[in-house]
């Protein structure tokens, strides 16, 4: 049991449904979907477009999605990809000739086609209850007449609203300013947009006038996509991949997603007693780095969307041998360069319904405000996913036409003794592996529940060197650089954590990161 004279926020209990993700309008409004006979399905897709519209620097239908589903009376998970692909014409030799060495992160270069969209009406027609003229109406009716910014928003919007340009900076400040905290953002052409996918399903987005102004501004900028392009997207099922960590199962989606990472970083982290190790002490910061630089070269080397040694990456014994390769009392450098652009911005949402139904489901524009740039006519913000690719020659993720790139965003479930106890995830771009390998360490090694593990400090050895929040205390970062590591207060908060578990008792217990403007709600 928690502090109660302590800051802090306590988890939400409830027995017919939860959701719980990063902006309150967005849970609201998912609970409602509940209360008026929608499912989990139904609640996710309404709070995350909503979501765009709370949260524009941070996703959008420019974007892409991953979701994990679980199955009324079912325990298998599904796994829906909903993230684009490149443009037929996409090339990385034409880059390379261009003198590039990595694909640019602003502009049309790194725009890739937007899947989410695709994928909410395909897991509306498959999965869902009410129709997307329901779901979709209360962020049509947001869109149009206004969300006031909020305190985590307008933070986000003050560092991110410099990269937009061009339309984008038309449809995303308020009279050429940064909005600031309070003031309403209003979003009528995105409105518009979901009108038409309410009527005409995904020929509302990917056909038609909307796709017309995407295509048409992008090409405007030097863009290479067609109204082909758009028209091909296609969502995709998949099987999840998962890996046991000390009697829990760990569910990610398969790659072109970096889910594979966590379970590489967790399969390292057993090689060690982190249990008899102070949770937010030194040394097990310091192991949690060094599985992390390892994990994440091997991310750099193997994900991609075909990931062809995707069985090596997940093999006991290529954990062992790196487990092998940490020196307990000295960082190492970086185990290379990383190869392609990480940042920390997107959405993730959780609903489980009275069925018990569950969805993990993450939602992006990759960088704040993705590309910087938006369509001319509807204002819809394009994601700069394609910085996913590497330009290196022969590499598996090798930009290319039509293919996806390696994507940051991964939806996380847990499972034990063969039953889904509780979905999840955390924000962060990059950070994300690290960020499910800390949440589920939290838990199992350390007894905490679900939102004291969200709520307690973290840390990221990444390309920034070793980041570390707040929360840890002056000692621990002087140890920390003492053993090589290169500390830094974080300037952010890093990551975002929201999660349900559905107890053995059958109640349902939402948890919610207060690094994010969000909270859970029940009903």
């Amino acid at each position: 049991m928690r502090d109660f004279q302590a800051p802090g926020r306590s988890a939400i209990y409830a027995s017919n449904g939860i959701c719980a993700t990063s902006h309150p309008l967005a849970a609201k409004v998912a609970v409602e979907m509940l209360e008026a006979g929608g499912n989990a399905v139904d609640a996710a897709i309404a709070g995350a477009v909503l979501l765009g519209i709370c949260e524009p620097q941070m996703t959008g239908i420019g974007g892409d999605c991953f979701a994990l589903i679980k199955p009324a009376g079912e325990e298998r998970i599904v796994a829906l990809n909903g993230s684009g692909r490149a443009p037929k014409a996409y090339s990385a030799q034409a880059m390379r000739d261009r003198g590039l060495a990595a694909v640019p992160l602003r502009g049309v270069d790194p725009v890739t086609v937007p899947g989410a969209m695709d994928a909410f009406c395909r897991l509306s027609t498959d999965w869902g209850k009410l129709g997307l003229d329901r779901v979709l109406a209360p962020a049509i009716r947001y869109a149009d007449e206004g969300v006031p910014v909020a305190p985590r928003v307008a933070f986000d919007w003050a560092a991110d609203g410099p990269e937009l340009s061009g339309d984008a900076r038309k449809f995303y400040l308020l009279n050429g300013e940064i909005p600031k905290l309070g003031q309403t953002f209003r979003a009528p052409g995105q409105a518009e947009v979901l009108r038409r996918v309410a009527r005409e399903g995904r020929a509302g987005f990917y056909e038609g006038e909307v796709a017309e102004d995407m295509v048409n501004s992008l090409r405007a900028m030097g863009g290479l996509h067609t109204m082909e392009d758009f028209a091909a997207t296609a969502c995709t099922y998949t099987d999840p991949v998962a890996g046991d960590y000390k009697g829990v199962d760990l569910v990610e989606h398969p790659p072109n997603g970096q889910g594979a990472t966590a379970i590489l970083m967790l399969n390292i982290l057993k090689h060690f007693d982190l249990a008899a190790m102070d949770p937010f002490g030194t040394q097990r910061a310091h192991i949690e780095a060094e599985a992390a630089k390892l994990a994440y070269d091997a991310r750099d080397r193997f994900i991609a969307e075909a990931a062809p040694r995707l069985d090596h990456m997940l093999s006991p014994e290529t954990a062992a041998r790196l487990a092998a390769l940490i020196d307990p009392k000295r960082a190492m450098a970086s185990a290379a360069p990383l190869t392609e652009a990480v940042h920390k911005d997107t959405i993730y949402i959780t609903v489980v319904d009275r069925d018990r139904m569950a969805v993990s489901l993450i939602y992006s524009i990759f960088w704040g405000f993705g590309a910087g740039i938006a369509s001319q006519k509807f204002g819809i913000n394009f994601q700069n996913r394609g910085a996913g690719f590497t330009l290196q020659a022969g590499h598996p993720n090798e930009a290319g036409g039509g293919k996806r790139p390696m994507h940051t965003i991964i939806p996380g479930m847990l499972r034990k003794n063969g039953k889904v106890i509780m979905p999840f995830g955390v924000m962060g771009g990059a950070y994300q592996p690290c960020g499910h390998a800390r949440f589920v360490t939290n838990m199992v090694d350390y007894g905490l529940d679900s939102q004291a593990a969200i709520d307690a400090p973290r840390c990221f050895s990444g390309a920034e060197g070793m980041l570390v929040e707040s929360g840890y205390s002056p000692q621990v970062r002087a140890e920390l650089a003492a053993m090589g590591h290169q500390v830094a207060l974080s300037p952010d908060p890093i990551g975002g954590a929201q999660s349900i578990l559905i107890d053995d008792s059958g109640i349902l217990i939402g948890a919610s990161d207060p690094r994010k403007d969000g909270c859970a709600l029940g009903y």
